[in-house]
């Protein structure tokens, strides 16, 4: 018999309950935007800010200005651009 109670039992029924990071869009191309608001998190710079958005430290792009979201393809990688409304 052992005389030391086995440990680890609690930790082995809460694998997986842990709650996502809710990355991805948040808006999506040809939405209005305002000032501030988050377009999209990601994990590393797979989008890259254009023109009226700009990147955090945690790589989320949110918009400077207000306007609508738009998409453009360059330098390999997608462009989150804000086009401003006229």
């Amino acid at each position: 018999m052992a005389h030391v109670k086995g440990s680890g039992s609690v930790t082995q029924h809460a694998q997986g309950s842990r709650p996502g990071r809710r990355f991805g869009l948040k808006k999506f191309g040809g939405q209005d935007i305002k000032v501030g608001q988050i377009i999209l998190r990601q994990k590393g710079a797979k989008y890259k800010a254009g023109a009226g958005a700009k990147m955090g430290k945690d790589y989320t792009v949110f918009a400077m200005i207000d306007g609508a979201v738009n998409f453009t393809k360059r330098w390999g990688k997608t462009v989150v651009r804000v086009l401003p409304k006229k």
